[in-house]
């Protein structure tokens, strides 16, 4: 046990080491990237969470912005940016899709925009669309009821006068209550006798 406890400190201090290493070397590539002046962005290789943390912080302290891109945690990457070039949303979202960004095909694609909205405009100002389903269900059905078949049941069709009423006829019991109770109240004299 003082053995592995000895060698975790080892660890521990070896890994401090590297951190503070590493820390160091980022405040000096940021440093260089602050003095280039041609250089609007720079992008780092592919590196861990914790280093990737580091060089956020760096970034912070020194008055850039920092964002990290990349799908899985392998190939994720810092992006540091001078504050005077702060990327746009749109070229956020290009890197964030891999690509490279591309300041002419954004500008198309904000034109189309436009475009779109424009056009939008326009048929909003035109009045609305007229209300009801896109298709008729008729139509649809045609190969079921046929084109007659709604016209010819409206046409035959009357109304039920003993709606909600149910006839004589149809009663299973045609006696009275009276002649019911009076049958139920023999039936009981009879056990009891």
């Amino acid at each position: 046990a003082p053995e592995q406890a000895a060698r975790m400190k080892k660890l521990q201090e070896q890994e401090k080491r590297q951190k503070v290493e590493f820390r160091k070397r980022m405040e000096q590539e940021v440093s260089q990237f602050i003095q280039a002046t041609g250089e609007p962005r720079r992008r780092f290789q592919p590196m861990n969470k914790i280093e990737r943390s580091i060089l956020h912080d760096v970034a912070e302290v020194a008055g850039l912005t920092s964002f990290s891109f990349g799908d899985d945690e392998d190939s994720r990457y810092v992006m540091v940016f001078k504050k005077e070039f702060a990327p746009s949303d749109e070229e956020l979202d290009a890197y964030r899709r891999g690509e490279e960004w591309d300041p002419a095909r954004a500008e198309e694609r904000r034109r189309l925009r436009e475009l779109a909205a424009q056009q939008e405009e326009a048929e909003l100002e035109c009045g609305p669309a007229p209300p009801g389903p896109p298709s008729d269900y008729k139509d649809k059905y045609r190969h079921l009821i046929g084109s007659d078949a709604a016209k010819a049941a409206a046409r035959t069709m009357e109304a039920n006068k003993t709606y909600g009423c149910v006839p004589v006829a149809n009663k299973r019991d045609t006696r009275s209550i009276e002649e019911a109770m009076n049958e139920i109240r023999a039936k009981k004299r009879l056990r009891q006798a």
